[in-house]
């Protein structure tokens, strides 16, 4: 069965996880995302035209609110948290190596915090072993746990978070609905959800207002750069791989964001990129010298126009650093006009209206 048909089957069975637990479509699509990452040791290693981009006119933007990266947001609101209360709780959704988890837990000793756990939650086992590896080897193996479970199934049981994280992971879950009541349930009345994540349309793809954009500077690329080194191909027209077709990869990213403003407030928002990201990631990304100066200078103007019509709204967001909590008043915004309702892109909208 594809896996969006037996999404929409999902959505319509009153169950909650036993049908898509015992689904063989589901098991089998599971199996191999875990066979995908069973052998991956860096999983968010990007080319170095992305950092050129991202230190050039992405870190500025984010400096304004005292942020240097996204481990950074991350260990400046778990500071906060741990220096609220003792004994604080925090639970990773999808971590994958526990990388990041092991970071933080540095950053968090450093900072005189001993009275904590990180609780690192993957399906994958062989990427939770690695975990328990790496944080032994970093020395922060006392403040780490590890629970093998499928996120699209996570039940707190009761258990209050002081902080729930997700860092590149919501992409990858199909039950959000199920997940995102169950982070309210984890968080309480007091308890943060920190996000970093990809929000644009399903399986990474554009919609037909960003793609227009992205063709008129693909067709500005010389040969060799449209050499798409994920999938071994040549693409004289952008193909826009559908990245959901055969994994969970991006398999209900245009959910994510609307499903968010639905059920929680959001402390902090910083929304950013959209038709840059084909040129600075994975698949054509490499094929940039980030020391030459038309590449720079191609990139420069891309993000330049990104950022101009995402203010305009004529196209959304597809990524996003977000501090949510179940209730609040006051929202901190990257921009005035960029509230997260304003970022939602909707599927049946006017492609012109972005």
């Amino acid at each position: 069965m594809d896996i969006r048909a037996l999404w929409h089957r999902l959505k319509r069975s009153p169950s909650t996880m036993a049908e898509p637990a015992q689904n063989t479509a589901y098991q089998a699509r599971i199996a191999q995302e875990i066979e995908n990452f069973s052998d991956v040791e860096n999983v968010h290693e990007l080319p170095e035209i992305f950092h050129y981009w991202s230190n050039m006119h992405l870190l500025p933007e984010q400096q304004k609110f005292g942020i240097n990266s996204p481990d950074h947001f991350f260990l400046e609101n778990l500071l906060k948290v741990c220096a609220t209360r003792d004994g604080t709780r925090m639970i990773s959704i999808g971590s994958g190596n526990c990388d990041l988890e092991a970071r933080l837990a540095q950053g968090l000793v450093e900072a005189g915090f001993e009275e904590f756990t990180i609780e690192c939650m993957d399906i994958n086992p062989q990427m939770l072993e690695r975990g328990k590896a790496h944080a032994a080897a970093q020395g922060v193996a006392d403040f780490i746990r590890f629970r093998e479970a499928d996120f699209n199934a996570w039940d707190p049981e009761g258990r209050r978070y002081d902080a729930v994280v997700a860092n590149q992971s919501l992409h990858h879950v199909l039950e959000l609905e199920h997940l995102f009541g169950a982070v309210g349930n984890a968080v309480g009345d007091s308890g943060v959800f920190l996000v970093s994540d990809m929000i644009g349309r399903n399986g990474h793809l554009r919609w037909p207002e960003a793609r227009a954009i992205v063709d008129q500077f693909w067709n500005e690329l010389p040969q060799a750069y449209r050499y798409n080194q994920l999938l071994q191909r040549h693409e004289q027209v952008f193909l826009d791989n559908d990245c959901s077709s055969h994994s969970f990869e991006g398999i209900r990213a245009q959910d994510i964001l609307p499903l968010l403003v639905q059920r929680f407030h959001f402390d902090f928002f910083f929304p950013y990129g959209n038709i840059i990201f084909p040129f600075v990631d994975r698949a054509f990304g490499h094929n940039f010298d980030a020391t030459a100066d038309w590449d720079r200078d191609f990139i420069d103007r891309v993000h330049i126009r990104d950022e101009q019509e995402l203010l305009a709204g004529n196209i959304k967001p597809t990524a996003m650093l977000a501090a949510m909590r179940n209730s609040g008043r006051e929202s901190m915004l990257r921009d005035p006009k960029l509230t997260p309702e304003f970022c939602v892109r909707q599927p049946g909208q006017n492609s012109q209206a972005g």
